[in-house]
C-alpha cells in the first residue's frame, strides 16, 4: 500500500502547485475500523512533506515549513463524563465510537474554519487554528493539541465519519476536496480488531474483543458504508502486520 500512497502524495504535491495562495486542499480519509486508515493517513502526510522538502532543496518556492498536516477525528470523541451524562451511560460507553458519541457540530465548525481565506502572504497572514487530539492513556480528548498554521496548505482529516452523509456531518463532508475510502475485507478487519483490542488493553481477553468487534466496531463500519458521500478514490488495504497496531 505504501507505493500507492507515494503516488497519491505526488498527486497532492501537484495539486498544491496549482492551488491559490489563499486556499487549502482538504483530504478526508475514511474506512471501516481496522482498515488501516490511520496508518495510510500518517504515511501519506509524511510522503507529501518529504516530497516538498526535496523540492525546496532544489530551490522550489515552498519554503521550509511542512505544508501537510494530519488531523484525527478521534479528537472529537465525547468525553467519558459526557457519556456518563447520557440517558443510558452503559450503552453510551459500550457504543463509544458510534457517530452519536462524537461532537459532530464542533467538528463541522472546525472544517468550516479550514476554509477561511489565508491572505496573500501565507507565511505570516491568516488565522492560526487548533484541533483536539485523543489521549489513549487518559481515554479522553485533549483540546487544542494540534496547531494548524496558514502554511499548512494540505490538511488530511482521518476518521470513520469524515464523509458521512447525514446531519450534521454532511456539511463538513461536502467541504472536502478529496474523499478517500480505505477498503478492507470485513473478516480481515475483525481479526485485526481482536488483536488490537487485546494488545491495547481495551478488553481483558479475546472473547470480549470479539464481542466488541461484532457489536460495535463492525456495525459502525457498515453504517458508514450505507451513509457516506461517494468516495473520490478507493484504496485497497493490503494485509500488513503494521496495520493491526493502528
Amino acid at each position: 500500500m505504501d507505493a500507492e500512497l507515494r503516488e497519491l502524495a505526488s498527486y497532492l504535491v501537484d495539486k498544491l502547485e496549482h492551488l491559490p495562495d489563499n486556499q487549502r486542499y482538504l483530504v478526508g480519509i475514511a474506512g471501516s475500523p481496522a482498515s488501516g486508515k490511520s496508518t495510510a493517513a500518517q504515511l501519506l502526510v509524511g510522503h507529501v512533506n518529504k516530497a516538498l522538502e526535496t523540492r525546496a532543496a532544489g530551490h522550489e518556492p515552498h519554503g521550509t515549513h511542512p505544508h501537510a498536516i494530519l488531523v484525527g477525528l478521534d479528537g472529537w470523541h465525547l468525553t467519558r463524563a459526557q457519556l456518563d451524562a447520557m440517558p443510558d451511560p452503559e450503552l453510551a460507553h459500550d457504543r463509544r465510537g458510534a457517530h452519536w458519541t462524537f461532537d459532530g457540530p464542533n467538528y463541522v465548525d472546525f472544517v468550516r474554519s479550514l476554509r477561511t481565506e489565508l491572505g496573500s502572504d501565507i507565511e505570516f497572514v491568516g488565522q492560526v487554528l487548533s484541533a483536539p487530539s485523543f489521549d489513549h492513556a487518559l481515554k479522553d480528548p485533549t483540546p487544542n493539541a494540534i496547531v494548524i498554521h496558514p502554511y499548512h496548505k494540505i490538511v488530511v482529516i482521518e476518521g470513520l465519519y469524515t464523509f458521512l452523509s447525514i446531519e450534521p456531518w454532511i456539511a463538513a463532508s461536502k467541504l472536502l476536496d478529496e474523499r478517500w475510502w480505505v477498503e478492507v475485507d470485513e473478516e480481515e478487519a475483525k481479526q485485526r480488531l481482536i488483536k488490537r483490542h487485546v494488545r491495547s488493553g481495551v478488553v481483558k481477553h479475546e472473547e470480549e474483543a470479539l464481542w466488541r468487534a461484532e457489536q460495535n466496531d463492525l456495525p459502525n463500519g457498515r453504517f458508514v458504508r450505507n451513509n457516506m458521500l461517494e468516495p473520490t478514490r478507493i484504496i485497497q488495504s493490503k494485509h500488513d502486520d503494521a496495520l493491526v497496531h493502528i
